[in-house]
């Protein structure tokens, strides 16, 4: 399975433009987050109705999962916390979205929203320990923000990672995570964009300029991952007990 990874467009559209060109090479295509952009001048309801069309451009082009990220929130749920509910949409036209979870062979995808209260971040517990509960062979987290402690939520200054998400690592021991959030990590000095956790490999592509957005491709027949961006490609193997010294610095 090649499964390609991008995060926090931004509705960057000549980004979004060259995601839907490249789809048809990925058995699966994970947008973990920040689709949305809350400081651009275009109003959020506009940038939902771009967004609901690339996601059915992406699924007529192959396999697409979604999970929602800060920028993502456009109002309050049954719950009474922020939630992006313009998700919605996408999931009845078929894109396995915030909440959801897909089997692909021996692979289990679990969807994650961005959680905005305690009752979010329940839901999201349950949710995770449901599917741990029927794991296959390989358990694979979509989750928008990156575990502290982590070179893949560095920014160059301080560590900015989620926290719940370390002690979920910790407890259900997934494959892999799939974040984003955090832009700088791969840029910079001491940060990265691979991570190892015990048995767990985290990654985290970064954000960068430009019509090609920073992106991380996991080829789990060859056991194998790289990471594309404006600074070169790095690649490492899945088999290894930890990520490789950066090439780049």
């Amino acid at each position: 399975m090649r499964i390609l990874l991008v995060a926090d467009l931004h509705y960057t559209l000549p980004q979004l433009d060259w995601l839907v060109k490249v789809a048809p090479r990925y058995d699966l295509v994970v947008m973990a987050g920040d689709h949305l952009d809350i400081a651009s001048s275009v109003p959020l309801d506009a940038q939902t109705v771009v967004m609901l069309r690339y996601m059915d451009l992406l699924k007529a082009a192959g396999r697409v999962v979604v999970s929602s990220g800060n920028h993502d929130l456009t109002g309050v749920d049954a719950r009474g916390e922020k939630a992006a509910l313009w998700l919605d949409d996408a999931r009845a036209a078929g894109v396995p979205s915030d909440g959801m979870s897909l089997e692909l062979g021996d692979t289990l995808v679990t969807i994650c929203p961005w959680w905005d209260g305690p009752l979010g971040r329940d839901a999201v517990e349950a949710q995770l320990a449901a599917d741990a509960a029927r794991r296959p062979a390989r358990w694979l987290w979509v989750y928008h923000w990156p575990p502290s402690g982590s070179p893949t939520c560095w920014t160059g200054r301080r560590d900015y990672g989620d926290a719940d998400l370390g002690g979920w690592i910790a407890r259900f021991a997934p494959d892999f995570v799939l974040c984003g959030h955090v832009h700088q990590p791969p840029f910079r000095h001491d940060g990265a964009w691979a991570d190892r956790i015990g048995p767990t490999w985290v990654f985290n592509p970064g954000r960068q300029i430009g019509p090609v957005p920073a992106h991380v491709e996991l080829d789990l027949a060859a056991g194998a991952a790289s990471w594309r961006s404006l600074m070169g490609e790095e690649a490492l193997d899945l088999a290894a007990p930890e990520a490789p010294p950066r090439s780049v610095f």
